[in-house]
């Protein structure tokens, strides 16, 4: 009886294992490059997203490297997913949305609040100068940090810190977005705001359904303009 479960035991133990080496398999069979392709032609381009810029940025960035490796095969799937600590990476639209009304030039410098994985970091980087990015979580700001110096993003700059303060001492910045939800504009984000610049951010009550707004900046007088109903995970502060 010993040996036939010490058997069974071995029988399971292959079993695992192959099934693990198929997994890797499989996994590195995937075409990430057609994925994208497929999901610029399904969910932008079908969409509402046109400006070259940002379609050329979403085609170049791997955005499977940016989630973690159980759910990579589902990295261009059209919806939100999780990175751990509670936090997400948004939906290829939404991180194609927000960039394309920023109407970035390459010559701008960004503030992003709220790294994450930062895959829109990268997305950002791809077409401006320079990004710099803050996540409150260090732990996130960290794999954020190594992930994109891997990756060859020489031109963004990661800091552990509150985002509702901004980055003043690099600022003020052509853009600013934010990617985590306020319940309010924060006031230190629009003093870093250049004049003519454009801001995009989620407002609105925690738990409920936010307002994107779009920020503009002309003659120090402040724009305001809701472009669509989105769903953010909270920006929290230092002293939550």
């Amino acid at each position: 009886m010993r040996t036939l479960l010490k058997h069974r035991s071995g029988i399971k133990s292959i079993l695992v294992g192959i099934i693990s080496l198929f997994t890797v398999f499989a996994h590195s069979q995937i075409d990430h490059k057609q994925l994208r392709e497929n999901m610029i032609k399904e969910q932008l381009l079908a969409r509402d997203i046109s400006d070259p810029a940002t379609l050329k940025a979403m085609r170049i960035v791997p955005r499977h490297e940016f989630v973690p490796q159980d759910i990579q095969p589902y990295a261009y799937a059209d919806n939100a997913l999780p990175i751990g600590m509670e936090q997400t990476i948004s939906q290829p639209y939404i991180v194609a949305y927000m960039t394309q009304v920023l109407k970035l030039k390459d010559q701008d410098r960004v503030l992003e609040v709220g790294t994450g994985s930062g895959y829109q970091a990268a997305i950002l980087g791809q077409i401006v100068d320079s990004v710099y990015t803050i996540e409150i979580i260090e732990a996130l700001a960290f794999t954020a940090k190594n992930r994109l110096s891997a990756l060859g993003y020489n031109n963004i700059e990661v800091k552990t810190g509150d985002g509702y303060l901004g980055w003043p001492e690099k600022g003020p910045f052509d853009a600013i977005m934010v990617t985590a939800g306020a319940e309010e504009v924060p006031e230190p984000l629009l003093k870093q705001l250049k004049e003519g610049g454009r801001m995009i951010i989620p407002v609105g009550p925690h738990k409920g359904i936010r307002q994107l707004l779009l920020i503009s900046k002309k003659s120090g007088k402040i724009k305001t303009k809701e472009v669509m109903a989105v769903r953010f995970v909270p920006l929290t502060r230092t002293n939550n």
